[in-house]
């Protein structure tokens, strides 16, 4: 057969494309640039989101306008923006629980009890998870975890009485009890995550003639970013935002905390709302700023999981 009885057909389906149909892209490409077909969006879900929304926005909202207002017109609507705003109520706030000060308390305290918690937590909780199959190990996971039921009232009195024993009624003391207190949780939720993680990472690490410190430090803790970084969040709130704790344990007035000086606001007959409103929001900024980073932090160590 010759090359001229050939060139016939090639000729005829390429006369058949069109140039529109050559400068076309692929039906596959142009599904993939946009959206693609079929997807709609869940208008109920939408409309779920919209008004659990609302249940942060509105109580934000009406904390900012009552801050805003002067006792006057407290005894209007609620939610009525304020004629005038009064930006005085801040700077009482920063007065009255002279702000600096005990905000460097609670910051000194928050920093050192989720620094302790990451490190010595997750120490515990990848010594119990990996000898889950030693009695002795099995037998503290469940001692730990069966302290979540043990409330913190009916043990508060011993421990403010043993603490000012052994002159820890301070914030050393404090971020002591915190790491304490906070181990039962966060061994509940490390050893689940670290059961997760693959064994032949730590197999090979000892093949290499790493120790078990090296291995931990260098294998394991980098893994645990995602989880360090939800018991770093819960940790923060909760040394930020506790008042009973340090209200028994503290002794000194120079060392109170946030939420102690806030109690200033009220009286036996009477509480200066806006002014301690003023005070909240002051309080709930460096906690915003902290959600925001570690938010970020998270996405950002799931992501690095799932490429891996």
């Amino acid at each position: 057969m010759s090359a001229d009885s050939v060139a016939p057909p090639t000729t005829a389906v390429s006369a058949a494309t069109s140039p529109d149909q050559a400068d076309r892209p692929p039906a596959g490409r142009s599904r993939r640039a946009g959206r693609a077909p079929g997807r709609r969006i869940n208008w109920w879900l939408t409309a779920l989101m919209v008004v659990l929304s609302l249940t942060v926005l509105i109580p934000l909202y009406f904390a900012i306008v009552t801050a805003l207002k002067t006792p006057d017109e407290l005894g209007g609507a609620g939610f009525a923006p304020p004629a005038d705003p009064r930006l005085a109520n801040f700077a009482d706030a920063w007065r009255l629980t002279n702000f600096p000060n005990a905000a460097l308390n609670s910051a000194l305290i928050t920093v050192g009890a989720v620094v302790l918690t990451l490190l010595t937590n997750s120490m515990v909780a990848y010594a119990i998870s990996r000898n889950m199959h030693r009695r002795l190990f099995r037998g503290l996971f469940y001692y730990f975890v069966s302290a979540l039921f043990v409330p913190f009232p009916i043990i508060m009195l011993p421990v403010a009485k043993q603490t000012a024993l052994l002159a820890m009624d301070n914030q050393v003391g404090l971020i002591f009890l915190y790491v304490v207190y906070g181990l039962a949780l966060n061994v509940f939720i490390y050893v689940g995550y670290l059961n997760s993680v693959p064994r032949e990472l730590e197999e090979a690490a000892f093949t290499e003639g790493a120790g078990i410190w090296t291995t931990f430090w260098r294998v394991i803790f980098p893994l645990l970013g995602p989880i360090n970084a939800t018991v770093g969040i819960l940790t923060c709130l909760w040394a930020w935002n506790d008042f009973l704790l340090p209200l028994v344990i503290l002794s000194s007035p120079d060392a109170q905390t946030l939420p102690l000086v806030q109690y200033v606001f009220q009286g036996q007959f009477s509480t200066n709302y806006t002014v301690a409103f003023a005070s909240y929001l002051m309080a709930l900024a460096p906690m915003v700023l902290v959600y925001v980073i570690a938010q970020r932090w998270v996405i950002s160590g799931v992501m690095r999981g799932s490429i891996k």
